[in-house]
């Protein structure tokens, strides 16, 4: 879905939750220049960094909760999230995440979210999570972002436990109205 925006190398992409994830090696390996990785454990984006090695400084490391993450206005052109807004079980921490989300991207840029699927777990890790259809996601989201593509993944964990994920690429618009399909 990054490729799928049409953007180029050199805008700006956050990983929210990327932590120990080889998503950022994949993204440099494709000449993307303006990273930025947020986890909430510093543990997770220390293993990216120490298996990147001298490629680590490319990017941008801030270990802290997107909830309370406060990102210069309008500085990303993508930002993707597999797997964390899903634990947001309660709707403050949601609506929190929706404002970090909306002063971090840039009018015209592009979200990724991909949480469980309706199909998908009830829990993970031994916590409880939320799951979604990309109409759930829009509604989380607002008039401003509209649905431009959407698929169901199967992620079949390590030890065989199938999680259905939906993948969804929405765009900001400039306002409300013009979020309208």
């Amino acid at each position: 879905m990054i490729a799928q925006t049409g953007l180029s190398t050199d805008d700006p992409i956050v990983d929210i939750g990327g932590g120990a994830s080889v998503l950022i090696d994949r993204l440099l390996d494709r000449g993307h220049s303006a990273v930025t990785v947020l986890d909430i454990a510093d543990a997770g984006l220390a293993v990216a960094r120490k298996r990147l090695g001298e490629r680590a400084a490319l990017v941008s490391w801030i270990a802290q909760d997107v909830t309370a993450w406060q990102p210069p206005k309008d500085a990303f052109s993508i930002w993707h999230d597999r797997a964390v807004f899903h634990f947001l079980v309660e709707d403050a921490d949601r609506v929190a995440y929706v404002r970090t989300l909306d002063r971090g991207v840039s009018v015209g840029g592009y979200v990724i979210l991909a949480p469980f699927a309706l199909s998908g777990p009830e829990r993970c890790s031994g916590l409880p999570v939320r799951r979604y259809s990309a109409e759930l996601l829009q509604a989380e989201l607002g008039p401003r972002y509209r649905l431009i593509d959407q698929k169901l993944q199967t992620h079949v964990t390590p030890v065989g436990n199938r999680q259905d994920f939906i993948w969804c690429l929405f765009r900001k618009t400039p306002t409300s109205a013009a979020a309208e399909p």
